[in-house]
């Protein structure tokens, strides 16, 4: 049984001890639970009037005939994203000004968000892999996350999240406003860490961490998240 007790982190600990009990805690949750999401099949007459970063980001035919979405709640995404935010609240400086955490899906037919406004400056979440979208022209759309509401969609190539996606490879950016293209979906950010989630040779997924200070993610931090990149990818079924 899932217990909220698995959020809980011992103030004082290590970066490196919130990391072993994030990893730990998410074996145990996704064990049994290889759904990502549960689709609700769904329609969105107006998606591209959500958000701005929305209209930047989608082609004129996509504004004039949006496609029908499917919309889930993610499951396991939602409570890695949940153990990222607890575990950088109870850690000092940098960790605990993270303002952004999650992962975005390569939408596997789904657009789906959790939104929750916190008086800690950091964010975690999730985009996923659009099925919706042309092979030519992939692009990830917004999944479970933590933080302030953010960009839905990112195609390939285009900031932090795009180039982990294009490169299959992690993103350590200590100082976003030096990264070439950075797409600046909360101004108050100032470093980030980007993780592909890949199977079978294919990014799927993204883990994008978020700082609202420079030089807020090391080494460690890219361990241990290409660690939960590594247990999403074979906890999941994601086709």
């Amino acid at each position: 049984m899932v217990h909220a007790d698995a959020s809980n982190f011992a103030q004082g600990v290590t970066k490196q001890q919130a990391y072993d009990q994030v990893l730990l805690q998410a074996e145990g949750l996704f064990d049994g639970q290889r759904n990502w999401v549960s689709f609700v099949l769904g329609y969105i007459s107006n998606f591209h009037r959500v958000h701005d970063c929305l209209l930047l980001e989608t082609d004129a035919e996509d504004k004039v005939n949006p496609s029908p979405l499917d919309i889930g709640l993610a499951s396991n995404l939602s409570n890695a994203a949940s153990l990222l935010w607890h575990a950088y609240k109870s850690l000092p400086e940098p960790s605990t000004h993270v303002n952004w955490a999650g992962t975005v899906p390569l939408q596997l037919h789904g657009f789906s968000s959790l939104t929750f406004l916190t008086r800690w400056p950091f964010v975690a979440g999730f985009y996923t892999l659009d099925a919706t979208a042309s092979p030519a022209k992939p692009r990830l759309i917004l999944g479970p996350f933590q933080g302030k509401v953010a960009c839905q969609t990112i195609y390939f190539g285009r900031g932090v999240c795009g180039a982990a996606a294009s490169s299959r490879t992690t993103q350590l950016v200590r100082d976003v406003d030096q990264f070439p293209g950075h797409i600046a979906c909360d101004g108050d950010s100032k470093s980030e860490i980007v993780v592909p989630i890949v199977v079978d040779d294919k990014v799927v997924a993204i883990i994008d961490i978020d700082c609202a200070v420079l030089d807020g993610f090391d080494e460690i931090d890219q361990a241990a998240l290409e660690n939960l990149a590594a247990l999403l990818a074979k906890g999941c079924d994601w086709s």
